[in-house]
């Protein structure tokens, strides 16, 4: 089950309250809550792939990776997924994912 998020207002809600609420109540409170649709496993796959294809490998990535592992995403899993994407992401790209990854995954 989706966590109720509040980094949007909690980090942009004095700054840009519309993009926090919509940030918060829309993307993570309606779409990720879509569990019928789709598994909190299976976004954290798409959403990880999206960004490593625009090569955003900043906090959100992190967190994002971090939450792949959350919603049950295996370490060899998500080797074959940076694997597979690079070569339609980018290489460079891929090696970037993989620093992130790897410090999330230490643990296995």
């Amino acid at each position: 089950m989706a966590v109720k998020q509040t980094a949007g207002r909690d980090q942009l809600g004095q700054f840009a309250p519309k993009f926090a609420q919509l940030n918060d109540d829309v993307l993570f409170g309606e779409v990720w809550s879509r569990e019928d649709k789709l598994s909190l496993r299976d976004r954290s796959l798409i959403t990880v792939v999206a960004l490593l294809s625009q090569g955003l490998t900043d906090s959100s990535f992190q967190h994002h990776l971090t939450t792949a592992k959350v919603n049950g995403i295996t370490k060899e899993e998500m080797a074959e997924i940076i694997t597979h994407a690079a070569f339609y992401a980018g290489w460079p790209k891929a090696w970037a994912a993989f620093r992130m990854a790897k410090e999330i995954w230490t643990e296995e």
